[in-house]
């Protein structure tokens, strides 16, 4: 079955009438939870999560925040955030009977079905006959394969309810689990009868008619109305084109698989499919791309190799035959077939020597098996194993554990596939509801950067704090506020006019008056903000030369240098891959790589001056921390990021980019639990990776 899921109308209605726990409470304590409670009720999660921030900062010995946060998260599918909230609501006030349920649905979806059924036991015990507490016990017991325990839970759940549709439903899972078909087809008979408004029914009669009657027709029409339901969701076009391809409907099923693609652009399912009727129908270049995308999505997709390594045999494309060959027969040095139709791709390419080869080592496998004929087959190996790791999840909801390897593969997912929509729709950059839903692409935070520019965050305007600001501010000496922000200045027309204004007056200043280190600093930063990071530099060098205890002017020279790195990375785009296929260039495309390297180290080796200046400061840390990653040294940006967090332990951003940093290096669970925290700090981000690396 998909993610649990509550009813949160009813929960969030019934918790409007629980009493307050906090009561004895500041009134200012009391608004900010009420306001917090409106958010929520309308679905504003991220702004909710900001004023029960507010409310823990200020009454940490309150159980209501942490709870109505837990909700929260568990709307945006942070279950480990959800988990640990709904736990420090519990510890506070043990009487909440929906933290229990909170915290059980979340240790669900973590697949900790025994936690789980501790918490639904406990709110049981203080409220015998909530169902949907019934229903997600019954779940668990039956993810544990605790049958009979299920079968009571469900029983009880019907005596209270005779007309509960999801307990027919729930006793359907349990019956295919028992691999008792016939009375699982029943149980979600009666479901649908009851309602015809679940989805997951529907998937469920489909998945039995095709699987175990073949009646593909009953199945396609079953996936028609889940599809009615749930039209967003690309696994139901999916599953619905095998029913179709099964009826050989072979444009439909390429249709759906087409729409399922568009909805779920980084699906290697429908790609993989897609890849397999393509092939089918002599469309081979096609298949091959849709197999290349699977196996840039995942590389260890051994049937996606077999697959291509046959078709590009077809094609004659013999050079990429024999790179796939060669990865097929390093998993399996047996494939004798394999050795042979290498041996025939080299041969075509005229390596007559590596052809004898390849040809000679399958006839020693024939001789020491004592067959002509060749009897070993990787692929039947590969699908039976898949086609019981499937039924296994079927049955179970239980997935095998992911190794660090798959871990990064899937990160990496993230970051390789190109959303194609030209137009973004307006809610792409929205603040409110799901926003675990919405498309992004998963960068990292930007750096903080020096402007006389605020950022509108639109959570809250976050006021980023070095004393040296305050005291150049202080001083009036600058031709507006410095302050420091997270990513660029976006300057209008007549900024940049303003801009180079005070470049000139600046330059009649230097050249008439005694030069000042803080003049210099301006110019460097007006040359900055207009994108002229070769006359800031100059600038930052001639006020450190005046003054080498000036921080800031470190910190505008690095920003410069960051800058510089920017144009290098943005100048003819694609030209790195162009000189990189081209022997004779290859030269100048080291020598690219060496200019933005040491672009990089100047940069964090002026951060090194700032913090040799000012050991705390946050900022500098957070930097040097992009730097380091942007070098592929992640297990130094994951040191510097900890640096910025244990002196700003509310930098989201910090938690955002060392969580990214540990799933890059396959660390699944520190880097769910920054990602969680990121969020909770207002980084929206995070929940869409967050459910992407989680689902």
């Amino acid at each position: 079955m998909r993610k649990i899921q509550m009813t949160y109308r009813r929960l969030l209605l019934v918790l409007a009438l629980m009493v307050t726990v906090g009561v004895q409470a500041q009134i200012n304590t009391e608004q900010v939870v009420n306001i917090g409670r409106n958010a929520l009720y309308f679905e504003d999660y991220i702004l909710a999560i900001q004023y029960f921030n507010q409310a823990i900062k200020a009454k940490p010995f309150l159980a209501e925040p942490y709870f109505f946060r837990s909700v929260a998260k568990i709307s945006l599918e942070d279950y480990q955030g959800a988990e640990q909230d709904a736990g420090m609501a519990i510890e506070r006030n043990p009487f909440i009977v929906d933290a229990y349920q909170v915290r059980g649905v979340s240790r669900q979806n973590l697949g900790n079905y025994a936690g789980a059924v501790e918490d639904y036991d406990k709110g049981l015990s203080l409220m015998p006959e909530d169902k949907n507490l019934l229903f997600n016990r019954a779940i668990c017991k039956t993810a544990l394969k605790d049958y009979d325990e299920a079968q009571v839970t469900f029983d009880r759940l019907l005596q209270l309810d005779r007309r509960n549709d999801r307990a027919y439903i729930g006793l359907a899972q349990m019956n295919l689990a028992r691999k008792d078909t016939t009375a699982a087809f029943d149980n979600l008979n009666r479901g649908i009868e009851l309602s015809k408004k679940n989805a997951n029914a529907y998937v469920m009669r489909a998945e039995i008619a095709s699987r175990s009657k073949h009646d593909f027709e009953h199945a396609l029409a079953d996936m028609d109305s889940a599809i009615l339901l749930e039209p967003r969701y690309a696994g139901y076009f999916i599953n619905r084109a095998f029913m179709k391809y099964n009826l050989d409907d072979y444009f439909g099923a390429m249709a759906d698989y087409d729409y399922a693609i568009s909805l779920e652009p980084a699906s290697q399912e429908a790609h993989f499919n897609r890849g397999l009727l393509r092939a089918e129908v002599g469309d081979n270049n096609k298949a091959i791309s849709d197999f290349s995308f699977v196996l840039k999505s995942n590389p260890s997709n051994f049937m996606a190799l077999y697959n291509r390594a046959l078709l590009h045999m077809r094609t004659r494309q013999f050079r990429e035959a024999v790179s796939d060959f060669t990865a097929i027969l390093k998993k399996y040095p047996e494939f004798e077939a394999g050795y042979m139709a290498r041996g025939e791709a080299k041969r075509r390419m005229g390596d007559t020597r590596g052809s004898e080869a390849d040809m000679e080592k399958a006839m020693a496998i024939f001789r020491r098996n004592k067959t002509h004929e060749s009897t070993f087959n990787p692929a039947e190996i590969e699908a039976t194993a898949a086609i019981k790791k499937a039924e296994q999840r079927a049955l179970t909801g239980e997935d095998e554990p992911e190794t660090a390897e798959d871990i990064m593969n899937r990160f990496n997912t993230l970051l390789t596939v190109q959303d194609n929509d030209a137009v973004k729709p307006e809610y792409a950059n929205r603040q409110r509801g799901h926003v675990q839903n919405d498309n992004i692409e998963v960068e990292p935070m930007p750096m903080f950067t020096l402007t006389y520019y605020d950022k509108d965050d639109k959570l809250g305007s976050k006021i980023h704090y070095i004393r040296e600001i305050s005291d150049i501010n202080d001083s009036r000496l600058l031709p507006a506020k410095l302050t420091l922000i997270s990513g660029d200045s976006q300057l209008s027309e007549d900024d940049i006019k303003r801009h180079f204004a005070d470049i000139d007056y600046y330059n009649s200043l230097l050249a008439h008056a005694k030069p000042r280190s803080v003049d210099h600093f301006a110019r460097g930063l007006d040359y900055l903000l207009v994108k002229n990071p070769d006359a800031a530099i100059a600038d930052a060098d001639a006020a450190i030369d005046l003054s080498p205890q000036f921080m800031l002017a470190y910190m505008l020279r690095a920003d410069a240098h960051y800058m510089q790195y920017l144009m290098t990375q943005a100048r003819e785009p694609g030209a790195t891959e162009a000189l990189a296929a081209l022997p004779a260039d290859k030269s100048q495309a080291m020598l690219r790589q060496r200019v933005e390297s040491t672009m990089l180290n100047q940069m964090v080796t002026d951060l090194n001056e700032v913090l040799k200046l000012s050991p705390k400061n946050v900022y500098a840390h957070f930097n040097k921390g992009n730097a380091y990653m942007l070098q592929g040294d992640y297990t130094s940006a994951i040191s510097c990021y900890s640096a910025a967090i244990d002196y700003k332990p509310d930098l989201g951003e910090a938690y955002y980019n060392r969580g990214l940093m540990y799933l890059r290096m396959g660390n699944k669970t520190l880097g769910v639990a920054d990602l969680s925290k990121a969020g909770e700090l207002g980084v929206l981000p995070s929940y869409n990776v967050l459910k992407r690396m989680t689902r």
